[in-house]
């Protein structure tokens, strides 16, 4: 108890009761979870019409929170649904969309400016909230509103977006130069006030705690290298890892040659038994990538470690890829290949878009006009599925079916869904399936086998964003410190968010101002092949309540940042974890997947076997382009739509269903 007592675990912070996260057994009262039963009348499902019902600002448990997974785990293990007592609306759509996020976002959208506003378009999500990934997180304090991204972070390399997605944001009003000129004193902060990266040495792994200031291949690697717990061998391959030159490991092999080794050595292997570094050298470099690929360096191709400017290639005298030449391949990599323009991160992420995105939808949900106001404008959810509008938002409801039946002339799509545990069907004209690839086979039991499996074949990889809000972030100030590393602990990086602003949501110019920390985890499993450890850390996150995770958080803060006199019981506001069990799209690797997959448009990949329409059904996600990237989301978005409106203007276009 005096643990509990010197972390704050036995203070109440904000709603941090709404959600635990604890796991709901399978069986019928998993339908409807309590805290929903809560939320409406015998005879009514509608959480969306509480006054007080407002997404964002739930703490706890939150990405797919409880509620949100549970029918279509039991859809999943089942192998079917019990239909009996289901409801037929009565409902008719030009287009229904099963997914709410950005992709699912954007084919609404594309398909409304095509049609026009007398469209007729349904789209039904599982969450509580729209966006998909691009969730926010958002917390009020002092009268003062802070926000970070639940998810989905940033627009990457906007220079590379192909013409509709760079439509999209110019017809939502997203104005990219503008948002940079507005915050191009601000993102320099941190470095005008000294703060750097850090690293945090844990005593579970080196017998003590150690925050070491500093970085290395910045220029004072020894001042840095000597002040770690590292053995005097493992501080020497440090130094000669990050040194200037380097031997060419591989001579006598052409480039090509190289490359082609590289490609298929993980970097682990080519730190090892090429480079020899001593074993302590990885704990530095254990996590390189994690951020992107969401495992560590045992399953990264030595060549991406390469490509990402990582330390150990320079005698090897590779040519360098052109810029842009590998930017826009889907499935090969997740980061855009050097050097590119950058990343434009907006307070709360890509929430900011897909808000964008339903306010030109539906107006009226959706308060003000401009890129800017929409930072702190008030989502009224209970706008957002309501008769005589172009597009109809339906949340909380978990699509169980989708086929198609034969109405009369004209063939159309039944939808059957689950809100408030009953199951009711509409029908659509066409559908788009928005969501990932995986759970489409169960959806959809009419597919070909062979769609089926290139479906199933990517395993999306798990993580958690945390959102920790603070009192005031002084401790940073004091060590000097604007992010930290700590790749062993439960969360392996620590740091304060990107200082930029969107209107009213303003960030903390001063450090005594309230903030919102950002950790990240990335529950791997080191040793096992990349899709067992996805399968794994999926796991291990559904079972973990929102009570250890808070633990972690409060111990880890304390001790990373107790030096600059942080105290968890009294400066956290409030903690919000946002797990992604099913997160970011399977990507190609070299290390398991055929070479022309990752570095070609090959038509044998399984994203593009997988993502071909099927009668009035077509497939728009990342997943499809099996790529994380936001233009992916919104690419495939832009051709599933093209593929409807095809079908609606040349009905003889048939799309096989056999």
């Amino acid at each position: 108890m005096s643990q509990q007592r010197e972390l704050g675990l036995d203070r109440p912070i904000t709603r941090r009761d709404f959600i635990q996260g604890v796991a709901v057994p399978v069986g019928a009262s998993l339908v409807v979870p309590e805290w929903v039963r809560s939320l409406h009348a015998a005879q009514s499902f509608a959480p969306e019409e509480a006054k007080d019902y407002y997404p964002p600002s739930r703490s706890g448990m939150r990405g797919s929170h409880d509620g949100s997974f549970e029918v279509g785990h039991q859809l999943r293990d089942q192998r079917g649904w019990d239909f009996s007592g289901a409801t037929d609306t009565g409902e008719r759509y030009d287009l229904v969309v099963v997914g709410g996020g950005i992709s699912g976002l954007a084919a609404t959208h594309f398909f409304v400016k095509h049609l026009g506003r007398n469209a007729r378009v349904l789209v039904l999500d599982n969450h509580d909230d729209f966006g998909g990934h691009a969730k926010r997180n958002e917390f009020e304090y002092n009268g003062r509103t802070l926000a970070l991204n639940g998810g989905t972070l940033n627009i990457e390399s906007p220079e590379r977006y192909n013409q509709p997605s760079r439509q999209l944001l110019e017809d939502v009003g997203i104005d990219l130069d503008r948002f940079l000129s507005n915050n191009a004193d601000s993102r320099q902060l941190y470095r005008r006030m000294g703060l750097g990266g850090g690293y945090f040495f844990d005593k579970e792994t080196w017998g003590v705690d150690r925050l070491v200031k500093g970085d290395v291949g910045r220029g004072e690697d020894e001042a840095f290298v000597s002040q770690t717990p590292l053995t005097a061998e493992a501080q020497r391959d440090m130094l000669r890892l990050y040194g200037a030159t380097h031997p060419d490991y591989l001579a006598g092999l052409s480039v090509s040659e190289k490359k082609a080794r590289l490609a298929t050595m993980s970097y682990t292997n080519f730190l090892l038994d090429v480079v020899k570094v001593d074993p302590q050298v990885l704990w530095f470099i254990q996590k390189t990538g994690a951020g992107s690929f969401v495992t560590g360096i045992d399953t990264l191709p030595a060549l991406f470690a390469w490509e990402m400017g990582q330390p150990g290639f320079n005698g090897m005298n590779l040519e360098p890829t052109p810029d842009g030449m590998l930017a826009n391949l889907p499935g090969g990599h997740h980061g855009r290949q050097r050097p590119g323009g950058g990343s434009v991160h907006f307070p709360d992420g890509n929430a900011t878009l897909t808000r964008l995105i339903v306010r030109e939808l539906l107006p009226d949900a959706v308060p003000g006009s401009t890129q800017e106001d929409v930072g702190t404008a008030r989502v009224d959810y209970a706008k957002l599925d309501r008769s005589g509008q172009p597009a109809r938002i339906r949340l909380n409801s978990t699509v169980v079916r989708v086929r198609h039946t034969e109405a009369g002339a004209s063939e159309e799509v039944e939808v059957s869904y689950v809100r408030g545990g009953r199951t009711s069907h509409v029908r659509g004209r066409h559908v788009v399936m928005a969501c990932w690839n995986t759970i489409i086979p169960y959806l959809v039991p009419e597919l070909p086998a062979s769609q089926k499996k290139a479906l199933g074949y990517g395993v999306k990889a798990p993580l958690v964003y945390t959102s920790v809000a603070v009192k005031n972030w002084a401790a940073f100030e004091k060590l000097g410190l604007s992010r930290v590393s700590s790749p062993t602990m439960y969360h392996s990086r620590v740091g304060l968010d990107e200082a930029v602003s969107l209107g009213d949501l303003r960030h903390a110019e001063d450090p005594s101002e309230p903030i919102v920390l950002s950790l990240g985890r990335y529950p791997a499993t080191p040793g096992l092949p990349r899709k067992e450890q996805y399968r794994l850390g999926r796991e291990d996150l559904l079972r973990t309540p929102f009570t250890t995770f808070e633990e972690k958080i409060r111990d880890q803060l304390n001790r990373v940042l107790g030096g600059g006199n942080f105290d968890a019981a009294r400066d956290i506001i409030a903690i919000t974890v946002n797990r992604w069990p099913h997160g970011y799209s399977y990507t190609y690797n070299s290390l398991t997947d055929p070479l022309d997959w990752v570095y070609t448009e090959s038509a044998q990949r399984p994203c593009v076997v997988g993502r071909q329409p099927f009668g009035s059904i077509t497939i728009a996600n990342a997943d499809a382009a099996a790529s994380p990237h936001t233009d992916a989301a919104i690419s495939e978005a832009h051709r599933a739509i093209q593929e409807v409106i095809q079908r609606r203007a040349m009905p003889v276009v048939a799309h096989p269903r056999d």
